[in-house]
């Protein structure tokens, strides 16, 4: 297995933000899908359930800098919403396939309702 197949396996990723009122770093767990690689011209794109109400999604929108962190490795990136363009169906059909065996509820209306955001990562 590769590198970048290992962290594309991994189960969950730890994205951080800046708090957009304390200018903090804000970290939450979240699971994500690897699109080509770790490293500029990668993307990893996440679903955001509570829309743009979650304060992951607010805290991107006022500063779109973020790090990720999969397995050992932290990647930095620039955080951007995908909603209405093509890259709104990738995440929407690779993220709850991932996930779809090794989770009891039925994804089918999270993958078509969340909120899609792309992190384009940076060397």
């Amino acid at each position: 297995m590769s590198d970048t197949d290992a962290l594309a396996a991994e189960r969950y990723c730890y994205l951080t933000t800046t708090g957009r009122k304390s200018g903090r770093p804000r970290e939450i767990e979240i699971w994500f899908h690897l699109e080509g690689g770790p490293g500029a011209g990668g993307t990893i794109y996440l679903l955001a359930e509570g829309r743009g109400r979650a304060n992951w999604v607010r805290n991107l929108r006022a500063d779109p800098n973020v790090t990720v962190r999969i397995g050992d490795q932290v990647l930095a990136g620039r955080a951007r919403i995908v909603e209405g363009s093509e890259e709104e169906m990738l995440a929407r059909r690779k993220l709850p396939a991932k996930y779809r065996g090794s989770y009891s509820e039925d994804l089918t209306e999270w993958g078509e309702t969340a909120l899609p955001v792309a992190v384009d990562l940076q060397d």
